[in-house]
């Protein structure tokens, strides 16, 4: 049980290493792309690489396990990464990257109320603290300017509040059994469905002829196959040997740049 814990906290320390670079290459994906354009592009491309990897369909025993996947596919996708790609839009990473970090105190606060077993405890609260203290250093180094936009901060901290509510549906969808894989895929559908909306009211459009830019098409893949179908697969995988709260104080590294 112990080498299962500390492989699960070795995987999730890779995967949110790899989400923390995920603010630089979407403020140069913004460049050529809208929020919602990236949002869309980077889960049809994590979706369709999960079916080739994995092309079983899920199976759901209780239908009112398909409300906790929507929920997870709403909060965890749709949501959070609209408003953290709407940030980026208004606010530098740095900004977004700190505030975004937040997100383990709310995920502690939802956990601590709706999930059993988990409680808040005193070593959390001073590691948070210290913590968001040293990303606030790092971040805001004496190079760089603090720059304060109540809009795209206020986005920033919409997306780690509803991060939080991905944390605590995904801790109940590991807990149902199902393959990692199949339930990530499961998810991003939802995700993906809730988006369509999105598509109609925002600036989209298909213009794969930006692909033709190496810097768009590598950014692209990182986010969909890399940042999405594997940090998902291998975050999920890992997520039922670890206490909700422990494993999401290792995000607090998303906001490393």
């Amino acid at each position: 049980m112990q080498n299962k814990i500390l492989m699960g906290h070795l995987f999730a320390l890779v995967t949110i290493l790899l989400w923390g670079t995920t603010f630089i290459s979407t403020k140069v994906l913004l460049r050529s792309f809208t929020p919602i354009e990236i949002l869309f592009f980077r889960f049809i491309m994590g979706l369709i690489v999960l079916f080739l990897i994995y092309p079983y369909r899920l199976k759901v025993t209780d239908k009112k396990q398909e409300w906790i996947f929507a929920g997870a596919g709403l909060s965890g996708i749709t949501l959070y990464y609209l408003f953290e790609n709407i940030a980026l839009v208004y606010a530098p990473a740095s900004n977004v990257g700190v505030i975004t970090a937040t997100a383990p105190f709310f995920t502690a606060l939802l956990a601590c109320r709706f999930l059993a077993g988990e409680a808040l405890q005193k070593k959390f609260i001073v590691g948070f603290v210290l913590a968001i203290a040293g990303i606030a250093m790092i971040s805001f180094n004496s190079a760089t300017q603090l720059q304060i936009n109540p809009l795209g901060d206020f986005l920033a901290l919409a997306a780690a509040a509803t991060w939080a509510v991905y944390a605590v549906l995904s801790k109940k969808i590991s807990s149902f059994g199902y393959n990692a894989i199949q339930s990530t895929r499961h998810t991003f559908m939802y995700g993906l469905v809730f988006m369509l909306p999105a598509l109609l009211f925002m600036d989209f459009r298909w213009g794969f002829e930006r692909l033709a830019d190496p810097v768009n098409l590598f950014n692209l893949l990182f986010l969909g196959v890399g940042a999405s179908a594997m940090c998902f697969v291998t975050w999920n995988l890992f997520f039922n040997v670890t206490a909700t709260t422990e494993i999401y104080t290792l995000s607090l590294l998303d906001a490393l740049p």
